[in-house]
Formats: structure tokens, sequence, C-alpha cells
């Protein structure tokens, strides 16, 4: 009798997949830990794991208060910066010759050096949310153009004339063809612009703010309070994280069709 091996439940394969990462994750906690102890390293030079988690409780509102400053920045950073590059991958993409000339400028505008924009920002928006933003903007804005740009162009050109071939015009083409193949694309990019965007925000409130993790971060290092800088680095980190696997689970709610990572690691 020939028997099949039943999937395993989503939720057992999740703890699975994630055993490995938290056990590394331990160990190396434990190493970090014992070495502090090991060779008595000062903790204004680098404090233990333990010193850490005892400043994340004793600083939790001051914490939770700049996360939620960098987070309003992140996520209307990010909303900006998916529109702007979709809209930029469109244009170039429905308007040839304009976006010919525009493409080159595109390119040109990304090599220029973000950190070096911040202060130019605080000049002339001041230290309110509108500098951080577009900080962000001009940060997360080129893989999301990128990947919508190459998502609609590698459309099969077959398709492509057979719509044309019946009369749709380029408009149609883009709304029932382009757009809903470039959507896998899309997502990739997004996911690389969302991690961008926290980058941005922080380079923002390193720049001038009186708020915010990347403020916190500045603040905590002119006093030597060494264990709270990393407090504050690890929530950048877990924000980061939580900001990134929203964006991966939209896309696995909107295109459940797009290859996913753990389906190109299982091949």
């Amino acid at each position: 009798m020939i028997t099949q091996a039943l999937p395993a439940p989503r939720l057992s394969r999740a703890v699975i997949d994630i055993t490995p990462a938290l056990l590394l994750g331990l160990a190396c906690l434990v190493v970090w830990e014992a070495a502090i102890w090991l060779f008595k390293v000062e903790p204004y030079v680098l404090p233990a794991p333990s010193a850490i988690a005892a400043v994340m409780v004793e600083q939790f509102p001051a914490l939770a208060v700049a996360a939620l400053v960098t987070a309003e920045e992140i996520l209307i950073g990010f909303v900006l910066s998916a529109i702007t590059g979709v809209a930029v991958a469109i244009v170039i993409v429905r308007f040839e010759t304009f976006g010919r000339a525009l493409y080159p400028l595109i390119v040109l505008f990304q090599n220029v050096p973000k950190v070096a924009l911040a202060p130019i920002f605080i000049l002339w928006f001041g230290y309110d949310l509108a500098p951080k933003v577009l900080l962000i903007v001009v940060i997360a804005f080129f893989p999301v153009a990128i990947g919508m740009l190459s998502g609609l162009q590698s459309v099969d050109p077959s398709l492509v004339s057979l719509m044309r071939s019946v009369g749709a015009r380029p408009g149609t083409i883009l709304k029932r063809v382009r757009l809903p193949h470039a959507l896998p694309q899309l997502m990739a990019g997004l996911k690389v612009a969302v991690t961008l965007s926290v980058i941005g925000a922080i380079v923002g409130e390193f720049a001038g703010a009186s708020a915010g993790l990347g403020y916190l971060i500045q603040f905590a290092s002119t006093q030597l309070e060494t264990a709270l800088v990393f407090a504050a680095i690890l929530v950048v980190s877990v924000l980061g994280l939580v900001f990134y696997y929203v964006v991966e689970v939209a896309e696995r709610i909107l295109i459940p069709w797009a290859p996913k990572f753990a389906d190109v690691d299982n091949r």
C-alpha cells in the first residue's frame, strides 16, 4: 500500500523555518555576553546584551515615543516613494521619447550621495516632518521605479502585438497586460524600498531633528550611553523588520502567484 506524506501544517513549517535563525541569534548573544565578562570591557565601549535589555526596559517610554515618530516618517515616506517610483516607470514606458530623456537623468540623480542632500532639505524645509519624508522618497523611489520598469518592459512582445492587432490602445495594453505582468517585480522593488525608507528616516533625523530614534541614537552617543544607543538600534532594526514583513504579507495576499523565496529554496 502506497502512502503519501501529508504536508506539514503552516504553523509547524514556520516554526521549523525560524528555529535555525533563533538558535544562531541566541548563540551569538551568549558569546557576546561571555566575551564582555571575560575581557572586562567597559560598558561605554561595548555593553553586554543583558545591560542593553535592562536599558530597554528602563527607557521603554522614551523608546516607544521615538519609535512612533520614526515609524510615521517611514510610512509616509515609503508610500510617497512607491507612488513616485510607479509613476516614473509608467511615464517612461507610456511616453517613449520623453522616457528616453528622463531615464538617464534618474540614473544620474540616483548616484548623488543622499546624505549630502539631508542638510539642504533641512535648510529648505526646517526640522519638521517634510525634510525626512523627502529624503526617504529620494532614497527609496529608485528600486520601485526600476522594478516596475523591468516588469513593464519584460512583457512578451507577441502578446503586445496580439493586443495591437485587435485594436487595443496603448493605455489598454498598459492596463490589461503590462501592469498585471509587472506586479511581482514591483513588489520586489517595494521590499527593497521599505528597508531603504528606514535608513532614510534615520539619516534625516541625524541631519536635524528633535525626536525619533535617529535623534535618540545621536543624543545617547554624545552622553556615552552606549547601551541606549544599542537599544535604539535594536528598535530601528525591529521596526524595519516589521515594515518588511508587512510588504511581504501584502505580496502574498495581492499576488499569490508570484514566486517566493521559500518556493525557490524548495526547488
